[in-house]
């Protein structure tokens, strides 16, 4: 078993939201632990910006961080906003919409 490689510093606490910033018309990610069971990834959205709709091998848990997002999870819009999660499962198409520049932290578990 292959050990998982780390972006955070080990036991500290860690402003997640900092860690990303928002670039003007893009989107950013940084990736902060992958193992062979999923990963941890930040994303930053600026307005306008999106993922278009794609499938995934895994669930995936999105905790939106700071503003506004709109996922798309088999047809169903969700709106979610800071301090709130959404669980996408596994193989069940989504798109990640951003009304409003915001941040969110995307866990992926292989189930």
């Amino acid at each position: 078993m292959s050990e998982p490689t780390r972006g955070l510093p080990v036991s500290e606490a860690v402003d997640l939201a900092g860690l990303v910033e928002v670039s003007s018309g893009g989107i950013v990610s940084r990736q902060l632990t992958r193992a062979a069971g999923g990963n941890l990834t930040l994303f930053a959205f600026d307005a306008g910006q999106e993922l278009s709709e794609h499938t995934s091998p895994f669930d995936a848990l999105v905790v939106i961080l700071e503003g506004r997002a709109e996922l798309v999870i088999g047809g169903a819009s969700v709106f979610a906003g800071p301090g709130q999660a959404v669980l996408m499962p596994a193989d069940v198409p989504h798109a990640v919409k951003a009304p409003e520049p915001f941040k969110m932290l995307l866990g992926m578990v292989r189930g």
